[in-house]
């Protein structure tokens, strides 16, 4: 019965194959655009071209000074703010001496605010980022040990080296991402899923952790796989007052942060916390004169200014190049991923190939001036955008708040203990530690995104993480190519009354009629899975090869009987029945002066296995290509079936699939254009039309005919 009150449409129309339809619609005839359409150039594209590069041609004209500009002068303040004492730890990471953090804080910023198409981003150093550097510069450069023979460290001291390496790397991963946004495959990035990206942040997140344990403790912690072991050694040569002013920090920061949270709709700014307690660690650290009394390492003398330019090592290309393009990877799509949020909330769009392009310019930029690889914080972006930065001039402004503390004030900043920056940093790691949250979620909803967060995790603590990001790809990889190669496939049937269908499964009023099977394939067909597809559709049906053999048998029996005179059939000579092979014998039957019924009972006790089904339906509503391995396949299967007398008729195939077929000379005088229908209610009227005896007699009223799907 229909439901009371229900809407209900009504629509009346032809029967429709492919051919019908073709010939009674009219279809546009497209030009497709050839190759030298797309890199022909005109003005107009040329104007697009120039404009695109220099996006801030497109929002400064409509930039609005007085609704806008006061929101980005206090967004830029704060985030400058943020910005210095974030430089000076991250470059902790990087294993470099902090005032080079300042200079990651002010050059890439500046090139990004004429090339960048985010608004809201923070431009900067990154966390995972510097690790990823300071991985690089102590392997070249260790804590102990000479550093590696490469041409161009004579002369310099340690500092200098590491310097020459962070901002050598820092060069060609601008390089690397100046190629790829010229290159136009900005749409890498889409190959690190959300799940990875997870995982391989809450790796860097415990690397990050480790590595600033030796400011927080006053130890020397070398490396993640040893560090419990060190700690247990070391642990009673810890630095008290280290660690006391540590705790301290991470308290209270960790609490205002929260109050932040909590209160940040009544609250016009943040509170701006780390840099409150960064300047009063300074100012008792002075006043006390932690250094002398404690023994406590402090930032120390930050040299005023900025250095001279310096060219990049090419013996350190060589060097850094597996280790350059991870970092290339994985700074774009932070930051790719932070603008695209951003984008979404403030209703702009951005461009992946240009932050490509914006990032490698930023980055080739800041490291002929010594500073590392730039991307985005979270955090520090988080500011920018909750303190009411509209456009990049809040950023520009930042910049300059980082300037005035490297050119005037930044000697302030000399009695500052390490162990309050490597405070801060463990604080901020809150968020990224936070992750494994998710692996209950994922296991219970989704197991292969689970094995990939997993993995990427694991092999990224264990193998390091660059490594760890290529192991992390290839789980993921195998996991699309594990659910593509062997998708879920269920039995579905038509819900009675309804043009609708369902898994048999889940249902109980649903119509089933005898002879009659669709098989949905609910993937993309290629070499990999055509043959899963077949062991599928054996199952739920029969093996049309055994089929075949079994009746080629029975021919050959009857030639037998026929040679011997047993069966008397004298329309047809004898010499005119041939024996074939299994995919052929099928013709066999031409030869016979009657059409066997191989569902009866033959005679002299020849058996062969009977068939309930006459006719097939492929959906292809979910196939979205279809390469020629497995045309092939998909040929040869069809053509078993055929010649086993089963009608088959494909569905909801994709145009260009169809025309792919027609290409590769898929039809012949077996396999005709006529099986081919719009949708699976033509088909399944198509054949009940032509097998009336298998509708069910007491569903004669129903709007739609019933039919078995398989999925």
């Amino acid at each position: 019965m229909q439901r009371v009150g229900a809407k209900q449409y009504l629509v009346a129309r032809a029967l429709y194959s492919e051919d019908s339809f073709a010939e009674e619609h009219e279809k546009v005839c497209r030009p497709h655009k050839t190759t030298l359409d797309h890199v022909k150039c005109d003005a107009k594209r040329a104007k697009n071209t120039a404009l695109s590069l220099l996006p801030i041609v497109g929002w400064i004209k409509i930039y609005r000074i007085k609704e806008w500009l006061l929101n980005d002068i206090v967004s830029g303040v704060s985030t400058g703010l943020v910005a210095v004492l974030q430089g000076l730890a991250y470059c902790l990471l990087a294993s470099l001496p902090p005032w080079y953090g300042l200079f990651s804080a002010f050059f890439p910023v500046v090139i990004y605010f004429f090339f960048g198409t985010s608004r809201h981003i923070s431009v900067g150093p990154f966390p995972v980022l510097c690790l990823m550097i300071g991985s690089v510069v102590t392997r070249l450069v260790p804590d102990e040990g000479p550093p590696v023979n490469i041409t161009g460290f004579e002369g310099l001291t340690r500092d200098e080296q590491r310097v020459l390496v962070a901002s050598s790397v820092t060069f060609l991963t601008g390089i690397m991402q100046l190629a790829m946004g010229v290159l136009q495959v900005g749409f890498v990035v889409m190959y690190l899923s959300d799940t990875l990206v997870s995982g391989f942040t809450t790796a860097a997140a415990i690397h990050i952790l480790v590595s600033q344990l030796k400011f927080v403790l006053g130890l020397q912690v070398p490396g993640i796989l040893h560090n419990l072991f060190i700690l247990c050694v070391l642990i009673t040569s810890t630095n008290v007052c280290d660690v006391v002013i540590a705790l301290v920090i991470m308290v209270v920061v960790f609490i205002v942060k929260e109050l932040n949270d909590r209160f940040k709709s009544k609250l016009p700014v943040p509170i701006p916390i780390e840099v409150i307690m960064t300047v009063i660690a300074c100012g008792v650290s002075y006043a006390f004169d932690f250094r002398v009394k404690y023994g406590i390492d402090v930032v120390g003398y930050i040299p005023q200014g900025y250095e001279s330019p310096i060219a990049p090592n090419l013996h350190i290309f060589k060097e850094t190049a597996v280790e350059a393009f991870p970092m290339a990877i994985v700074g774009f799509a932070v930051a790719f991923s932070v603008a695209k949020v951003y984008s979404v909330k403030h209703d702009y769009t951005i461009d992946g190939n240009q932050e490509l392009i914006a990032f490698g310019i930023s980055n080739i930029f800041g490291a002929s001036f010594k500073s590392f690889a730039a991307s985005t914080a979270l955090s520090r972006s988080a500011v920018q955008e909750s303190t009411g930065g509209k456009t990049q001039i809040a950023g520009v402004l930042s910049a300059l708040i980082v300037m005035i503390v490297t050119l005037a004030i930044g000697f302030l900043l000399d009695p500052l203990p390490k162990s309050v920056l490597g405070a801060v940093v463990i604080v901020n790691l809150k968020g990224m530690l936070m992750q494994v949250r998710e692996i209950p979620y994922l296991w219970r909803r989704d197991k292969p995104d689970c094995v990939v967060w997993l993995g990427t995790c694991i092999a990224s603590i264990l193998l390091g993480l660059d490594l760890g990001l290529a192991v992390g790809l290839g789980v993921e990889l195998i996991s699309v190519i594990l659910r593509t190669q062997f998708p879920r496939c269920s039995v579905l049937a038509n819900i009675r009354g309804t043009d609708i269908y369902k898994d048999r499964k889940d249902y109980t009023n649903i119509i089933e009629p005898k002879g009659v099977i669709i098989f949905r394939i609910p993937a993309p067909i290629f070499f990999a899975n055509i043959e899963f597809f077949r062991s599928k559709l054996t199952e739920v049906g029969f093996n049309p090869l055994k089929v075949l053999r079994k009746r080629n048998k029975a021919l050959r029996m009857i030639r037998k009987l026929l040679k011997k005179g047993d069966l008397q059939w004298t329309s047809v000579s004898i010499t005119d029945i041939v024996l074939l092979s299994a995919l052929e014998c099928f013709t066999m039957k031409s030869y016979l002066p009657v059409s066997i019924d191989w569902n009866a009972d033959l005679p002299a006790n020849i058996s062969v296995p009977k068939l309930d089904l006459h006719s097939l339906i492929l959906d292809f509503a979910a196939v979205s290509f279809l390469d020629i391995s497995a045309l092939k396949g998909l040929k040869t299967m069809l053509k078993e079936l055929i010649r086993i007398e089963v009608d088959v008729y494909i569905v909801a195939c994709d145009p260009y699939i169809l025309e792919k077929l027609h290409d590769c000379c898929f039809f012949d005088d077996e396999i005709k254009p006529s099986i081919f229908f719009l949708t699976l209610h033509d088909a399944m009227v198509h054949v009940l039309e032509k097998h009336p005896e298998c509708e069910d007699k007491n569903t004669q009223d129903d709007t739609v005919k019933p039919l078995i799907v398989f999925r």
